[in-house]
Protein backbone atom coordinates (compact mmCIF):
# COMPACT_ATOMS: atom_id res chain seq x y z
CA UNK A 1 0.00 0.00 0.00
CA UNK A 2 1.72 3.30 -0.88
CA UNK A 3 1.80 5.88 1.96
CA UNK A 4 -0.50 8.28 -0.52
CA UNK A 5 -3.52 5.78 -0.54
CA UNK A 6 -6.35 6.45 2.29
CA UNK A 7 -5.62 3.96 5.02
CA UNK A 8 -8.90 1.57 5.48
CA UNK A 9 -10.40 0.30 8.68
CA UNK A 10 -12.49 -2.26 7.89
CA UNK A 11 -15.87 -1.07 7.85
CA UNK A 12 -18.58 -0.52 4.48
CA UNK A 13 -21.56 0.40 4.80
CA UNK A 14 -24.09 -0.76 2.11
CA UNK A 15 -27.02 1.05 1.60
CA UNK A 16 -29.80 -0.96 -0.01
CA UNK A 17 -32.53 0.67 -2.14
CA UNK A 18 -36.42 1.01 -1.38
CA UNK A 19 -37.67 -2.66 -2.37
CA UNK A 20 -41.16 -1.02 -2.21
CA UNK A 21 -42.06 2.00 -5.30
CA UNK A 22 -45.37 3.36 -4.57
CA UNK A 23 -44.84 5.13 -8.06
CA UNK A 24 -43.92 1.72 -9.70
CA UNK A 25 -46.41 -0.93 -7.40
CA UNK A 26 -49.33 1.59 -6.11
CA UNK A 27 -51.48 -1.60 -5.50
CA UNK A 28 -49.10 -2.33 -2.54
CA UNK A 29 -49.72 0.99 -0.96
CA UNK A 30 -53.60 1.39 -1.42
CA UNK A 31 -55.63 1.50 1.42
CA UNK A 32 -53.08 0.04 3.90
CA UNK A 33 -53.60 2.95 6.58
CA UNK A 34 -57.36 2.34 7.08
CA UNK A 35 -56.44 -1.18 7.23
CA UNK A 36 -53.54 -0.78 9.74
CA UNK A 37 -55.93 1.36 12.24
CA UNK A 38 -58.76 -1.69 11.46
CA UNK A 39 -55.21 -3.86 12.46
CA UNK A 40 -54.28 -2.20 15.67
CA UNK A 41 -58.48 -2.26 17.33
CA UNK A 42 -58.07 -5.96 16.53
CA UNK A 43 -54.25 -6.59 18.16
CA UNK A 44 -55.54 -4.55 21.08
CA UNK A 45 -58.52 -6.66 21.70
CA UNK A 46 -56.61 -9.73 21.57
CA UNK A 47 -53.79 -8.18 23.95
CA UNK A 48 -56.51 -7.24 26.55
CA UNK A 49 -58.53 -9.86 26.53
CA UNK A 50 -56.52 -12.20 28.74
CA UNK A 51 -55.40 -9.17 30.79
CA UNK A 52 -58.80 -8.83 31.66
CA UNK A 53 -59.19 -12.32 32.43
CA UNK A 54 -55.68 -11.78 34.75
CA UNK A 55 -57.23 -9.27 36.37
CA UNK A 56 -60.66 -10.44 37.02
CA UNK A 57 -58.81 -13.43 38.37
CA UNK A 58 -56.23 -11.27 40.90
CA UNK A 59 -59.62 -9.83 41.91
CA UNK A 60 -61.59 -12.94 43.00
CA UNK A 61 -58.02 -14.04 44.61
CA UNK A 62 -57.97 -10.50 46.46
CA UNK A 63 -61.50 -11.56 47.79
CA UNK A 64 -60.68 -15.06 48.50
CA UNK A 65 -57.05 -14.51 50.33
CA UNK A 66 -59.04 -11.43 52.47
CA UNK A 67 -56.76 -8.49 50.52
CA UNK A 68 -53.72 -10.44 50.19
CA UNK A 69 -54.05 -11.62 46.36
CA UNK A 70 -54.70 -8.08 45.55
CA UNK A 71 -50.67 -7.63 45.32
CA UNK A 72 -50.49 -9.39 42.56
CA UNK A 73 -51.73 -6.64 41.01
CA UNK A 74 -48.47 -5.30 41.17
CA UNK A 75 -47.39 -8.28 38.98
CA UNK A 76 -50.01 -7.06 36.08
CA UNK A 77 -48.52 -3.92 34.58
CA UNK A 78 -44.89 -5.68 33.57
CA UNK A 79 -46.58 -8.70 32.89
CA UNK A 80 -49.38 -7.04 30.26
CA UNK A 81 -45.98 -4.89 28.64
CA UNK A 82 -44.05 -8.85 28.62
CA UNK A 83 -47.08 -10.17 26.99
CA UNK A 84 -47.30 -7.63 24.48
CA UNK A 85 -43.70 -7.28 23.46
CA UNK A 86 -44.03 -11.20 22.76
CA UNK A 87 -47.25 -10.41 20.98
CA UNK A 88 -46.07 -8.47 18.35
CA UNK A 89 -42.18 -10.46 18.34
CA UNK A 90 -43.36 -13.64 17.72
CA UNK A 91 -45.95 -12.62 15.39
CA UNK A 92 -44.00 -10.04 13.00
CA UNK A 93 -41.35 -12.72 13.48
CA UNK A 94 -43.78 -15.27 11.95
CA UNK A 95 -43.40 -16.61 8.28
CA UNK A 96 -46.21 -14.22 7.48
CA UNK A 97 -44.63 -11.22 8.93
CA UNK A 98 -47.61 -9.57 10.32
CA UNK A 99 -49.82 -9.44 13.40
CA UNK A 100 -53.16 -11.94 13.73
CA UNK A 101 -54.78 -8.08 12.99
CA UNK A 102 -52.88 -7.24 10.05
CA UNK A 103 -53.22 -10.89 8.61
CA UNK A 104 -57.19 -10.49 8.73
CA UNK A 105 -56.77 -6.94 6.90
CA UNK A 106 -54.27 -8.39 4.45
CA UNK A 107 -51.24 -6.40 4.88
CA UNK A 108 -47.92 -6.98 6.17
CA UNK A 109 -44.55 -5.62 7.38
CA UNK A 110 -41.09 -5.68 5.55
CA UNK A 111 -38.18 -4.54 6.17
CA UNK A 112 -37.68 -1.16 3.60
CA UNK A 113 -35.26 -3.01 1.38
CA UNK A 114 -37.90 -6.20 1.13
CA UNK A 115 -36.96 -8.60 3.75
CA UNK A 116 -39.52 -10.27 6.12
CA UNK A 117 -39.68 -9.12 9.78
CA UNK A 118 -38.20 -10.53 12.68
CA UNK A 119 -38.53 -11.23 16.75
CA UNK A 120 -36.18 -8.51 17.54
CA UNK A 121 -37.67 -6.35 14.89
CA UNK A 122 -41.34 -7.05 15.79
CA UNK A 123 -41.03 -6.16 19.07
CA UNK A 124 -38.56 -2.96 18.90
CA UNK A 125 -41.29 -1.89 16.63
CA UNK A 126 -44.33 -2.25 18.86
CA UNK A 127 -41.92 -0.49 22.00
CA UNK A 128 -41.55 2.26 19.71
CA UNK A 129 -44.96 2.52 17.80
CA UNK A 130 -46.66 2.55 22.09
CA UNK A 131 -43.73 5.25 22.91
CA UNK A 132 -44.59 7.28 19.98
CA UNK A 133 -48.50 6.63 20.14
CA UNK A 134 -48.11 8.40 24.25
CA UNK A 135 -45.86 11.00 22.85
CA UNK A 136 -47.30 12.17 19.71
CA UNK A 137 -50.58 10.55 19.45
CA UNK A 138 -52.41 12.89 16.83
CA UNK A 139 -48.68 13.38 15.04
CA UNK A 140 -48.26 9.85 14.71
CA UNK A 141 -51.45 8.95 12.18
CA UNK A 142 -50.36 12.67 10.65
CA UNK A 143 -46.66 11.39 9.35
CA UNK A 144 -48.35 8.17 7.05
CA UNK A 145 -50.28 11.14 5.25
CA UNK A 146 -47.62 12.66 4.01
CA UNK A 147 -45.02 10.41 2.46
CA UNK A 148 -45.46 8.06 -0.26
CA UNK A 149 -45.06 5.09 1.36
CA UNK A 150 -47.84 5.46 3.90
CA UNK A 151 -44.76 5.10 6.67
CA UNK A 152 -45.52 6.03 10.26
CA UNK A 153 -43.19 7.70 12.47
CA UNK A 154 -42.06 4.40 14.42
CA UNK A 155 -41.77 2.56 10.86
CA UNK A 156 -39.48 5.35 9.55
CA UNK A 157 -37.48 4.97 12.77
CA UNK A 158 -37.13 0.99 12.78
CA UNK A 159 -36.30 0.77 8.70
CA UNK A 160 -39.88 -0.58 8.49
CA UNK A 161 -42.58 -0.26 5.63
CA UNK A 162 -46.35 -1.82 5.86
CA UNK A 163 -47.70 -3.07 2.58
CA UNK A 164 -51.07 -4.55 1.08
CA UNK A 165 -50.14 -8.66 0.97
CA UNK A 166 -49.50 -10.08 -2.06
CA UNK A 167 -52.86 -11.96 -2.25
CA UNK A 168 -54.59 -8.70 -1.90
CA UNK A 169 -52.17 -6.99 -4.06
CA UNK A 170 -52.49 -9.24 -7.04
CA UNK A 171 -56.33 -8.87 -6.49
CA UNK A 172 -55.96 -5.02 -6.62
CA UNK A 173 -53.26 -5.33 -9.70
CA UNK A 174 -56.04 -7.71 -11.93
CA UNK A 175 -59.15 -5.26 -10.43
CA UNK A 176 -57.26 -1.97 -11.98
CA UNK A 177 -58.09 -0.73 -15.60
CA UNK A 178 -55.31 0.01 -18.11
CA UNK A 179 -54.85 3.83 -18.35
Amino acid sequence: MATSEPRRIGVSIELKPHAYDPAANPELFEGVVARRVVAFLIDFVILAIPVVFVSMFIFVAGIVTFGLGFVFYALLWPAMVIWAIAYYGITFGSPASATIGMRVMDIEMRTWYGSPAYFVLGAVHAVLFWITVSALTPLLLLVCLFNERRRCLHDMLVGTVVINNEMRASSLRTTRRPA
